[in-house]
């Protein structure tokens, strides 16, 4: 070894073991403390509000839930729709994820893509589009009434159950699509063609064969689907109107317009039990589908359509699908330039306009500042919270590997809880010392955060642990101090998957609306809120500009998923 090669080895002194554990314990420290003022004492807030509201157990709450009829009503409707809505998904689903897993054709990235599409916008966008494509004023209703010469719109779904199914349907179908579609085309497909060498016709090859081996992926998405179904807000809210209520909408009812604190309090326990329930349901199945299998290269068990039949059904179903998942939302596009004058930009030109003059209603263009403002801070945040978390749950060291098993699901809960629960929790407990925030603009940021700090971890930390340490511990031997290693070894491997993390943070925040609509300040409203606000006040000029900004937020959303998609390593491929 040469004199450099010596004098190297020299400076390079192995961390002492006891500093080890002191960064460990700061590491540690950031995450857990921002989870304990604004999750976990929220959420015991709204626990002893239910329970303890004068320092011992009253279950008066409890006692006026199943006295009244009515929140037995909300929460079998809460559970039935649920079920109708992933069953829906499964009827769509199911057989497109078959044709994805099977066949190749044409566009079929670009189209795994636009069906994914649906599943990131916000509910807001969601709920528009399908006010601009079957509401009373709604794309097909208006071509139907020049079509037939009729007077009233003949489609009259809104505020019907239907919409709230359909929009189910249109929102979650792509997460059966990809789940069970990627688990499908990575199956090998020798084990179907080994059982119709020994005589097994087509149906038993699926029941034997194909659909024990599904089922874990199927049950897991389907959980999945119908814990987004049971946690339905903006959707039942907008397009149910006040027919209809989910525990989520019942909460902000509650809370928000009859200020029953206790009452709330005592369905937002109920939720959170319904969802924790859930998620530990979910990862276990999602155990169960990383068991031993022997998978393949998905383009293995990938064939073209052949026959006529095989040619009819996979363009028909591409064919539907594009109708089914794209055409709200190009209608949404379309009545956005559709004025009473004619095609035209009026609709968004009258975003800057505020008619009002009030100081607690600003120009919609201004909520849209709001919305960017408070992204950015959230990306800020999700960063300072979510990188020291990964560090943290990628020591493969066994006393830190013991550690981050502990912390990882306590990291994971918030993705648990709903956002109403939460934005509920935060006007109970952060409305008084020691942390009184209920009036703060920071409220905002820190609750998009704690809902957006899930999904940054889990960008970051596959990386993390993927990386191998003998590229750090050549650079500590070559001289490198701390900072050095972490920018020029890790920033390097974890750049784009860190950058994955902040679209992924700034998207969220961008959309987020049930914890918005609960904590933002009547003059700092999100453009999710705002919408929300145009949308139910009559006339057309405040239908054409909450399409604008629904139309806004859509390309947002949008251009955010296409980064993540190109951005993302190892993206599967199915």
């Amino acid at each position: 070894m040469n004199t450099k090669g010596h004098a190297s080895l020299a400076r390079f002194r192995p961390p002492p073991r006891s500093w080890g554990w002191v960064r460990q314990g700061l590491l540690a420290l950031i995450p857990l403390l921002f989870l304990g003022l604004f999750f976990f004492y929220p959420i015991l807030s709204i626990f002893q509000i239910s329970l303890f509201p004068d320092g011992h157990f009253d279950a008066s709450g409890l006692r006026a839930l199943v006295q009244k009829p009515y929140y037995a009503r909300v929460i079998g409707f809460t559970l039935w729709q649920a079920a109708v809505s992933t069953l829906g998904a499964w009827v769509l689903g199911l057989p497109t994820a078959y044709l994805f897993a099977r066949f190749q054709f044409p566009g079929k990235k670009l189209l795994r893509a636009l069906v994914t599409l649906p599943f990131v916008m916000p509910t807001v966008v969601t709920a528009a589009a399908f006010i601009a494509l079957i509401g009373p004023r709604g794309l097909l209703n208006q071509a139907l009434m020049a079509l037939f010469h009729l007077d009233t719109p003949p489609i009259r779904l809104l505020h019907t159950l239907w919409i709230i199914l359909l929009a189910h349907v249109f929102y979650n179908t792509s997460v059966i699509i990809r789940m069970v579609g990627g688990f499908w085309a990575n199956l090998d497909p020798r084990l179907e063609a080994a059982a119709a060498v020994l005589g097994a016709g087509p149906w038993a090859r699926a029941r034997h064969i194909t659909l024990p081996l599904l089922f874990p992926a199927i049950w897991a998405a389907s959980l999945l689907v119908y814990l987004f179904n049971f946690t339905s807000f903006g959707v039942v809210l907008i397009l149910g109107g006040p027919h209809f209520a989910t525990i989520e909408v019942e909460i902000y009812r509650t809370a928000v317009r009859l200020f029953n604190l206790p009452l709330a309090a005592v369905l937002a326990i109920i939720q959170m039990a319904f969802t924790l329930t859930m998620m530990a349901l979910y990862t276990h199945l999602q155990r169960r589908m990383t068991a031993p299998i022997e998978f393949q290269a998905a383009r293995r068990g990938q064939r073209p359509a052949k026959t006529w039949w095989e040619k009819a059904l996979l363009w028909g179903m591409i064919a539907f699908l594009s109708l089914f998942l794209l055409l709200p939302l190009a209608a949404l596009a379309v009545q956005s330039f559709r004025t009473p004058q004619g095609w035209g930009w009026a609709f968004y030109r009258a975003l800057f306009i505020n008619r009002t003059g009030s100081i607690f209603f600003v120009t919609p263009i201004e909520a849209a500042r709001n919305s960017l403002a408070f992204a950015l801070v959230t990306m800020l945040f999700a960063l300072i919270i979510a990188l020291p978390s990964a560090y943290l749950l990628s020591d493969p060291r066994p006393g830190r590997a013991s550690l981050a098993r502990w912390l990882d699901p306590i990291f994971m809960l918030p993705l648990g809880t709903s956002a109403v629960t939460l934005g509920f929790g935060y006007i109970v407990a952060l409305g008084k010392p020691p942390l009184n925030l209920r009036t703060s603009l920071l409220i905002t940021p820190i609750a998009h955060t704690l809902i957006a700090f899930p999904f940054v971890l889990r960008a970051i930390l596959p990386v993390l642990r993927g990386m191998n340490p003998h590229l750090r511990e050549a650079a500590r031997v070559l001289g490198a101090n701390a900072w050095h290693v972490w920018r020029h070894v890790d920033i390097p491997i974890i750049r784009r998957s860190l950058l994955v993390g902040l679209v992924f943070a700034f998207t969220v925040s961008m959309g987020e609306f049930s914890a918005s609509l609960l904590v933002t300040r009547p003059q700092f409203p999100t453009l999710p809120v705002a919408i929300y606000r145009l949308l139910g006040q009559p006339g057309r000029a405040n239908f054409g500009q909450a399409l604008a900004l629904s139309v806004i937020l859509m390309a947002v959303t949008a251009t955010g998923y296409l980064l993540i998609e190109n951005l993302r390593v190892g993206s599967e491929e199915f």
